[in-house]
């Protein structure tokens, strides 16, 4: 017995040289991984919250334009822009509000909203959708050059029948007939075949007639 209270022994003694040794070392490491614990639990909940409350005012804002308040579309999607642009719900208020105010017409409004998401969307589809939709404003008030810049951007191929289509349109405000044809055409072969908006592309190819 006595061996192994000095063996005991020994190790004790070599713990508490170690222990004084590195005790600050020691502390230090605890200190910081209870610190960045605390940290990532303290950054989820914070996330989390966000996302709830982010939540609740869609809903709200869902409601709005359900009820046709454009003015309070509007304003919700500002308080959800400037407050929670982190979250997934910020595009989609900017994209609604974006509609909010062009129906109200505020086309700066609408502008500023689309090119939002167009720089901030988290999601490469959202980022699409507010070029595309920028892109008709841009058609509607006649600026027919930074509309087609927008419509050149990359995009998802889901949205390339749109892009198309939209392309044709500004090319006949252009009159570049025989441009717009081809954009028509390409839209044509990138929409659904069982898609009803084949129809009106078809109606806008067989009105400029053939090519010249």
């Amino acid at each position: 017995m006595a061996v192994y209270d000095l063996e005991e022994q020994e190790q004790l003694d070599e713990f508490k040289s170690w222990w004084k040794q590195y005790r600050k070392l020691v502390l230090l490491v605890v200190i910081a991984v209870a610190v960045t614990v605390s940290a990532i639990q303290g950054w989820h909940y914070y996330r989390n919250k966000q996302a709830f409350e982010a939540g609740e005012l869609y809903s709200q804002l869902q409601g709005a334009a359900g009820s046709g308040d454009q003015r309070k579309v509007q304003d919700i999607s500002v308080v959800l822009v400037e407050k929670y642009p982190r979250t997934g719900y910020a595009a989609l208020a900017a994209l609604a509000g974006a509609k909010a105010a062009f129906d109200s017409g505020d086309a700066e409004g609408a502008k500023t909203r689309l090119q939002w998401v167009a720089a901030n969307g988290r999601e490469d589809e959202m980022r699409d959708i507010a070029r595309l939709r920028l892109a008709a404003v841009l058609l509607d008030e006649k600026k027919y050059d930074e509309a087609l810049k927008l419509l050149e951007a990359q995009h998802a191929d889901a949205l390339s029948a749109l892009y198309a289509d939209l392309r044709g349109d500004v090319l006949v405000a252009q009159g570049r007939n025989n441009e717009a044809r081809s954009a028509y055409q390409l839209a044509l072969d990138k929409s659904n075949a069982k898609s009803t908006y084949r129809a009106l592309i078809r109606v806008k190819l067989d009105a400029l007639g053939e090519a010249k």
